[in-house]
């Protein structure tokens, strides 16, 4: 039986290990917590989620997305995170969000009762002399991420930040309305404003007083991600067109949408923890308090959650991995999860899918159709000048230049991505 090294037990470490533990191979699984925690972590379970606990949208009917044929993709290959995401689901309309607790519960059950799989809690501070799989997350630690640039060269840095979870109890009901947008359903708690509130929310936002990273470096953050404080720096609207969009939403009371709403969304299984959507914030604790207080319905909010802003770190892929996500200069050496540069949960759950096939099946070559191909395909060819983290999105496909129409160039994206990876399949 082979052996192999994984280091990091996040999500992309865990599916790895799975991956390979199912095809034969006997996986060393290393993960430094909870002896050494992060920023941002506070448990010892593994594939523990830290920020959003949305793993984004699914494919239902006719509402396409690439984060749902990602999805479609994972299921397909039996993948370990994509089940317990399903058997920890908790309302979210038309996305797949989990109980934080139950999933992370899941998967290490489902680790630490593989045969195949030995879990040591332990840092791993080198690289490895044999086949490894590098999944150590944006959260590296110092150490190793000294190790990896020593080998492999240029990291780039971003910062990605926690939105606050509240009690549901603590939340004011009269003040606020429960629906989905369009009245898609009820999965959402919404806090709605009217103008003048909304000016005093946002005037109090911007000069509220924040706890940057001491290494913080020219505000480079990632997009997808971005504190709630810097979109709104961009200008007074900008909140309105982001996080806080009244789109869709109509205040029953009212009749009509609001000038602007916060969005809360189930956060456990019990539904007693609601998180504030799109709140990641790197605001100072007591400020969080205060400012957010000022929403509608959370004067009297109880915090079980603060955000806190962390720095993440990933390779420059094109510089430094090759197509099967090997390190150049190290040919038995695969890095899997954020550090490769996708951000997202299910991005870099494939990632560690991904690696752990590389590794099985003797570098396969995944086709470009697929929302996984896609990925790679990003990660190899982008220039590396201008390369930052990139979540999967209908663009990285593929061109389909005689197709007018999102739908249409969705379902048709859809089909053949999840008719190439069925015969991709064959093929392993």
């Amino acid at each position: 039986m082979t052996d192999i090294t994984i280091i990091g037990a996040g999500l992309a470490g865990c599916e790895a290990s799975y991956q390979l533990a199912r095809r034969g191979f006997h996986v060393d699984l290393y993960e430094m917590r909870p002896a050494l925690l992060t920023p941002a972590h506070k448990t010892g379970l593994l594939a523990e989620i830290v920020c959003s606990n949305s793993l984004g949208s699914e494919n239902v009917n006719d509402r396409i997305t690439a984060a749902g044929i990602l999805k479609e993709e994972l299921t397909l290959m039996d993948s370990l995170i994509l089940s317990c995401a399903q058997d920890s689901r908790v309302p979210a309309g038309g996305a797949l969000a989990v109980d934080r607790e139950k999933f992370s519960g899941l998967v290490t059950e489902r680790i630490t009762s593989h045969p195949n799989i030995t879990l040591i809690r332990e840092e791993f501070t080198h690289i490895p002399d044999g086949t490894a799989i590098i999944a150590s997350g944006p959260l590296t630690s110092d150490t190793l991420a000294q190790a990896i640039r020593n080998t492999a060269g240029e990291q780039i840095h971003f910062y990605d930040a926690v939105a606050p979870v509240i009690m549901r109890d603590s939340i004011d009901m009269q003040k606020v309305f429960v629906s989905g947008r369009y009245g898609r359903g009820d999965d959402y708690i919404n806090c709605p404003m009217n103008r003048e509130e909304y000016s005093r929310f946002y005037d109090e936002l911007i000069h509220a007083e924040r706890n940057l990273p001491h290494d913080f470096e020219k505000g480079k953050y990632f997009e997808g991600c971005m504190p709630v404080e810097a979109i709104a720096d961009r200008g007074q609207d900008t909140l309105r067109f982001g996080p806080m969009k009244p789109r869709g939403l109509r205040d029953p009371r009212t009749g009509h949408e609001p000038f602007a709403a916060v969005q809360l969304r189930q956060d456990n299984s019990d539904g007693t923890l609601y998180n504030l959507v799109g709140f990641q914030t790197g605001l100072k604790w007591g400020e969080q308090k205060r400012v957010f207080s000022l929403i509608p319905g959370l004067e009297h909010a109880e915090f079980v959650r603060l955000g806190v802003m962390h720095r993440n770190t990933s390779v420059n892929a094109p510089a430094v991995l090759d197509e099967w996500l090997r390190l150049k200069e190290r040919n038995n050496i695969f890095l899997a999860g954020q550090i490769t540069g996708v951000e997202g949960y299910i991005e870099s759950t494939a990632m560690g899918l991904v690696a752990a096939v590389n590794i099985a099946c003797n570098l396969p070559a995944w086709p470009r159709e697929t929302a996984i191909g896609s990925l790679l395909h990003y990660l190899k060819t982008t220039d590396p000048k201008h390369f930052q983290p990139m979540n999967i999105n209908l663009g990285l496909f593929p061109e389909l230049p005689n197709v007018k129409g999102k739908k249409e160039r969705a379902k048709i994206h859809r089909d053949t991505a999840v008719n190439a990876l069925k015969e991709f399949m064959k093929s392993l």
